[in-house]
């Protein structure tokens, strides 16, 4: 047999690899076939929805052009709200009544579309965001109904829908000079108070990181507690009103106590500390009680307390007590306010066991440096005192007082 080598082909052979050929991108015939759905049946939501849902529409690749239809009623130019060549109908959201009663339906509609496929929840922020980045472009009416749809949507929990998708787009500047975020917020509000409570609102407000920033929807020439109550009070949310002044009644006091924090850790001149109180009652101004009442938190907390020794606790309590006696003179300008500090002083004595002995002590220390006056006393000691440990702190005083009432028999 023949050992010859047999000839073989010369040259490499090179592999290719099968790619997948995307099909090409085309919303238009996309909104074309939706847009025939909703003429097919007349708008009939319940029917669009049935033939929505048996069809074989690419919703994940076309979620975005999908609201659009159902918003304004066929696809939208990039970037504008302007219609786009194609089919439209008549049955969307911007064509309809400013009335919940008519924009009611398609929150629902929405509702069941999300519900059958929940990843359209991010198209529907991205249409949501895209519109009210753009409310400029529509006109008053469309943007009523816009907010309408806002509210009805947070009132039914429409799936997964976050409120910072809803607030943090209005805060655009161009926006918010025009007056255009204030109404429409304005309106949001309106219908949304009417199937939900105060609370609710303030939940969603939290959740979209706005409940401290209600003046930012307001422009800046408008932009004040009196603008802020005077526009919703016309509007009728006087409890809109009611909360945005007692969140600003809290501020102002949190940065009252900050201020007065720092001053007594700080040690400084007591007749500085009672003017800058007195300064900041007036700007604010603070109700007397409230004063009384920041005025004895701060001074305590700024005792060092022990954790077992009581007398080293009764020490330092009461050599506060002494220290800061001028400016709680200075407040507790009447029985009044006199009794509304004793009744901080039992409250905190009651909720902290370490103080509970140490009653009678800053009572009678109270009363030494002139700050509480001898009727005072007796009138908590009869009558006036907290329900909360009252048998206890009665008792505990009642030596203290024996001996008022006996010093007044013998004068």
């Amino acid at each position: 047999m023949s050992s010859k080598e047999k000839p073989t082909l010369g040259g490499t052979r090179i592999k290719t690899r099968k790619r997948n050929i995307a099909a090409p991108l085309d919303p238009a015939a996309f909104a074309d076939a939706v847009v025939q759905i909703y003429l097919d049946n007349a708008g009939d939501l319940e029917l669009v929805a049935k033939n929505l849902e048996s069809s074989d529409l690419n919703f994940s690749r076309y979620g975005d052009t999908f609201f659009e239809v159902v918003f304004t009623g066929g696809r939208t130019q990039p970037g504008t709200i302007k219609p786009d060549e194609g089919e439209r109908h008549p049955y969307s959201v911007i064509e309809c009544e400013a009335k919940r009663e008519t924009i009611l339906p398609s929150v629902i509609y929405i509702q069941k579309i999300l519900r059958r496929r929940p990843f359209l929840i991010k198209n529907l922020e991205n249409v949501m965001r895209r519109f009210l980045q753009s409310l400029e472009l529509f006109e008053d009416n469309e943007r009523k109904k816009l907010a309408i749809f806002t509210a009805l949507a947070f009132s039914q929990k429409l799936s997964g829908l976050p409120p910072e998708t809803v607030f943090q787009p209005l805060l655009k500047d161009n926006l918010v000079v025009k007056g255009l975020v204030l109404s429409f917020i304005t309106d949001f509000f309106k219908e949304y108070l009417v199937d939900n409570s105060l609370d609710d609102l303030i939940s969603i407000l939290k959740r979209g990181k706005m409940e401290d920033n209600l003046m930012d929807f307001f422009p800046s020439a408008k932009r004040s507690p009196e603008g802020f109550s005077e526009h919703f009070t016309k509007e009728g949310l006087v409890p809109l009103v009611e909360y945005n002044e007692k969140k600003i009644f809290e501020v102002k006091l949190k940065e009252m106590k900050s201020a007065l924090t720092t001053q007594i850790a700080e040690e400084s001149d007591i007749s500085e500390v009672i003017e800058n109180v007195k300064q900041r009652v007036k700007d604010a101004k603070l109700p007397d009680i409230e004063v009384v009442r920041i005025l004895w938190d701060v001074i305590m907390d700024a005792v060092q307390w022990s954790g077992k020794n009581q007398q080293q606790n009764a020490n330092s309590a009461l050599r506060q007590v002494k220290t800061w006696a001028k400016l709680l003179n200075s407040f507790c300008s009447s029985g009044k306010l006199e009794l509304e500090l004793m009744y901080k002083v039992q409250m905190q004595c009651y909720e902290d066991a370490k103080l509970m002995k140490l009653f009678p002590e800053i009572v009678k220390s109270l009363y030494d440096q002139d700050v509480l006056a001898e009727d005072t006393i007796l009138y908590w000691f009869r009558k006036g005192s907290n329900p909360k440990g009252r048998q206890t702190f009665v008792k505990a005083l009642e030596p203290f007082v024996n001996w008022l009432e006996e010093a007044e028999e013998e004068e």
